[in-house]
């Protein structure tokens, strides 16, 4: 029998580093080491030292070859999927200068808004780069960086995202790929390069700035005898150019060129997000136009406030999670962190409809539903971006996929349905960013397509739902309060 060949795939996202051994031949998933990030901040603030993302890798691997019983020379690639738009700064020996400044910080909501104004509107940014920036994009965290700490700023010699600072780690080449570029807003969709009028704007050397690769499965190099070492790795295996975690979840479940087309993906995690490969660039103001990490194109809307925001109101009501009912007359927006989409930065949570006979279950399934119809707005508007209509009955019939850790609980996936009305698959495997990331390495260690490797992959039985008669009182009354009180209570809505 010839030697099983592994690769590893890296999901770096915003609490913790997972790294999944997988079986190249087959996609058996043999292991998954896991290792905790450390996340800080208040008033709109969430930083993690990147050095710490480094370590959590160093130890998710350790962790995952010991779990696995895998030979370290039987591993041929690896490649890093990572949390989207954080700020890296670097100095010139590669050292963060101070720690990274994540998706979900949301202090650059000002400057967001003067770059949009900048350039002359929501429609210029979107015609440029597929997006318009906002608090979450690298854009307006680099403008506020030099507005609030112009000394670190001028001594920034390389600016990465953070699954591009991990790859560099890893092979000692400066290297991106076009999805995770397209977070940016410095990075143009519609050339497929950094854009110059755009660093202009930003004061941006593009020196500072990481070669793109052609895609996410390009081979960024080799991993590097020091970085081997560090985690007991053979030296000199491939390393993919890797991707922002959304774009590789789409890899993992089969989505683009090589597989599934406009299909909808609905992930509850921290934030929701909702996303489909196309072959149509996207141009709405109210999606991120993000580009594939197999050349396709990957527009994406995220809420911030998801399964998290909904665990703290369920803690306020001294609740578990899955004790809850339907909200009844009242609507709870759960913008506890404000929001992204829609674009509401300096939103706080909003209840109402409160009567005498409100439950304490009721209220948490209200956040729920808030929630989710908030997610589920927002992926009407994303099919629209694909150049199809909502409400064909051939468009409402397609399956929802449901990722992430909310697609575990019940009342999540019971929630989707009520509102969506539409069939749910819940993929049988659960590391999906992770898993999309073991086929870069895979593609890059041999030249094939990613997400036809993760298509011929056997990594688990779906679970199958059928629909629901669709709940549309509820998904009125949701949107009505957050149309009504956007304006005057939760900061306007752009």
């Amino acid at each position: 029998m010839p030697p099983r060949t592994v690769v590893i795939g890296v999901d770096s996202s915003t609490q913790s580093t997972k790294a999944a051994f997988v079986d190249a031949a087959t996609g058996q998933l043999l292991a998954v080491g896991r290792a905790p990030h450390v996340v800080t901040g208040e008033a709109g603030a969430r930083e993690t030292d990147p050095e710490v993302w480094w370590q959590a890798l160093r130890a998710a691997v350790a962790a995952g070859l010991k779990e696995s019983g895998v030979p370290a020379a039987d591993v041929t690639g690896i490649a890093v999927a990572g949390q989207q738009h954080g700020l890296v700064v670097l100095d010139r020996e590669g050292r963060p200068l101070r720690p990274a400044l994540l998706w979900n910080d949301t202090r650059s909501a000002p400057q967001a808004a003067a770059l949009t104004a900048a350039l002359g509107g929501a429609a210029a940014w979107t015609a440029r780069t597929g997006s318009v920036p906002v608090a979450s994009m690298t854009a307006s965290k680099w403008q506020w960086l030099r507005e609030n700490e112009p000394e670190t700023a001028a001594a920034t010699a390389a600016i990465r995202l953070p699954h591009d600072f991990l790859t560099e780690r890893l092979t000692g080449v400066a290297v991106t790929d076009p999805g995770d570029a397209s977070g940016t807003c410095w990075y143009s969709t519609a050339t497929g390069a950094y854009d110059p009028e755009l660093l202009e704007l930003l004061g941006l050397d593009p020196a500072l700035l990481p070669e793109v690769a052609t895609t996410g499965a390009a081979r960024a190099g080799s991993l590097t005898a020091e970085a081997a070492q560090t985690l007991g790795l053979p030296a000199g295996i491939a390393v993919a150019a890797g991707t922002g975690d959304n774009m590789s979840a789409a890899v993992g479940l089969g989505l683009g060129g090589a597989g599934l087309l406009d299909h909808p993906v609905l992930s509850l995690g921290t934030s929701g997000t909702v996303f489909a490969a196309s072959g149509t660039r996207p141009a709405s103001a109210a999606l991120s136009g993000f580009a594939a990490a197999d050349g396709t194109y990957l527009p994406l809307a995220c809420t911030l406030n998801c399964t998290l925001a909904v665990d703290k109101v369920a803690t306020l009501l001294g609740l578990d999670r899955n004790d809850t009912a339907p909200g009844g007359e009242a609507v709870l927006l759960p913008y506890l962190d404000g929001e992204r989409t829609p674009d509401l930065p300096t939103a706080s949570g909003l209840l109402t409809g409160l009567r005498h006979d409100t439950t304490p279950q009721q209220l948490l399934g209200a956040a729920y539903e808030g929630a989710v119809v908030t997610v589920l707005r927002a992926l009407d508007e994303l099919l629209r971006a694909c150049g199809l209509d909502p409400a064909d009955p051939e468009v409402a019939a397609r399956p929802l996929r449901l990722i992430g850790g909310g697609a575990q609980g019940h009342a999540w996936v019971e929630t989707v349905r009520r509102l969506s009305g539409r069939p749910v698959i819940v993929p049988g495997s659960g590391e999906l960013v992770a898993l999309g990331a073991a086929a870069l390495a895979q593609a890059a260690a041999t030249g094939q397509d990613p997400v036809a490797i993760a298509t011929s992959w056997d990594t688990g039985d779906d679970t199958q739902l059928p629909p629901v008669a669709r709940d549309t009182a509820t998904w009125e009354r949701v949107g009505s309060v957050l149309e009504r009180a956007a304006e005057p209570l939760l900061g306007g809505v752009k």
